[in-house]
């Protein structure tokens, strides 16, 4: 386990996120599924702004649902005494980066050659 980090704000951070997004996916459902638009009586314009709000919500809720299975692996290795490690070569991650992000999981080096691929 890694000192030199504060784990339980760590620990916090993580948590605070989770319920947030929690929350969000809740409310999310709660407004139903798109509704559908009758194209006899709406114009072409509103059916296009109706499929790309569609589109946009889909994306978030896929952004969404990385973003909870990172923080459940970040929350995993906090229980794992792994947390501040970087998955691929096992080196530290730098601390600012767990402050800009507690669910990274990847060192800066690492996440830089994942982007040149």
């Amino acid at each position: 386990m890694r000192e030199d980090l504060d784990i339980i704000y760590f620990k916090q951070r993580l948590e605070e996120r989770q319920q947030e997004l929690f929350q969000a996916q809740e409310s999310q459902q709660k407004e139903g599924a798109p509704k559908e638009l009758d194209q006899t009586r709406v114009g072409r314009l509103s059916r296009m702004d109706a499929m790309q709000q569609q589109a946009m919500s889909q994306a978030a809720g896929r952004l969404a649902a990385a973003e909870l299975q990172r923080i459940k692996t970040a929350l995993q290795r906090l229980e794992d005494d792994e947390y501040g490690y970087c998955l691929i070569c096992e080196e530290e991650i730098a601390e600012k980066r767990l402050h800009f992000d507690p669910s990274l999981l990847t060192c800066i080096i690492c996440a830089e050659e994942a982007e040149e691929r």
